[in-house]
């Protein structure tokens, strides 16, 4: 029988950022099961006490933290805390974000605003972890960035929709896939990772896209659809695993062939 010990999580800490959204909360059920102690932050924890409540009767280890992003103080209490309760912290997964903005005629403050958790927020949330790993000479970091973060938009997909392109979405989400490369180059003589995976389109089935979308979007790919939450999990679990010790710096896409079509 091969050993898949490598792929588990157990035994290791990982602290995620943002967890009530439809990504959010497959990336929980993910990493909970692949064994993880699993801190989820946000800052209304509140929202996953139910998510929580089931994981737990499930045997599983997920615990809330209430974190402002806008306030490195809080970032570095909680990660006190966490150490704190929980023992030296092996993993982080960034997927919070905020959306402020719907089209370029958005307000100046929209962008502004937009910027404070995207980008400055991840970067206080990376440091605060990256720098609680290093005395351990371990540790992995995997932020959640996007396709959007790698190509431009492409219009003809969003056409009588009413969908809108947000500019500030692409600037951050580009902008994380390659700082995670400076942070890489930063952290790894400390043998810390930090990966980016970038997801396509995710199909929502509570509010499902508009069905002209659905078409020319699948069009677009090599496997002719966009992809399910629960299919994002797998590569995080990987990154943060003991099976990918020498991977850092990397970005790994998981759109289905989007970005390689």
């Amino acid at each position: 029988m091969p050993d898949l010990r490598p792929f588990s999580l157990e035994g290791k800490v990982v602290l995620q950022f943002g967890g009530s959204g439809l990504l959010g909360r497959a990336l929980v059920t993910s990493l909970a099961e692949a064994g993880a102690t699993l801190i989820v932050a946000s800052r209304h924890p509140e929202v996953l006490a139910a998510d929580a409540d089931a994981a737990k009767q499930a045997g599983r280890r997920v615990h809330l933290e209430k974190v402002d992003l806008l306030d490195e103080g809080s970032v570095l209490s909680l990660v006190a805390r966490v150490t704190a309760h929980h023992g030296p912290l092996h993993g982080m997964v960034y997927n919070a974000v905020t959306r402020t903005m719907s089209g370029m005629g958005d307000a100046l403050s929209k962008w502004e605003e937009s910027m404070r958790v995207n980008a400055t927020g991840f970067f206080a949330a990376s440091r605060a972890c990256g720098d609680a790993m290093v005395p351990q000479k371990a540790g992995s970091i995997v932020n959640i960035s996007s396709q959007m973060g790698t190509i431009g938009p492409n219009y003809f997909l969003y056409e009588g929709t009413g969908a809108t392109v947000s500019p500030d979405y692409f600037f951050h989400k580009g902008g994380m896939t390659n700082l995670t490369r400076y942070l890489a180059a930063h952290y790894g003589p400390s043998g810390v990772r930090v990966n980016v995976v970038s997801p396509g389109g995710i199909y929502n089935p509570t509010k499902p896209q508009a069905p002209d979308f659905l078409q020319r979007y699948g069009k677009m790919t090599m496997l002719g659809r966009m992809a399910e939450a629960r299919e994002i999990g797998g590569a995080v679990v990987f990154l943060l695993s003991d099976a990918s010790t020498y991977v850092t710096g990397a970005n790994l896409p998981i759109d289905g062939g989007y970005t390689a079509k």
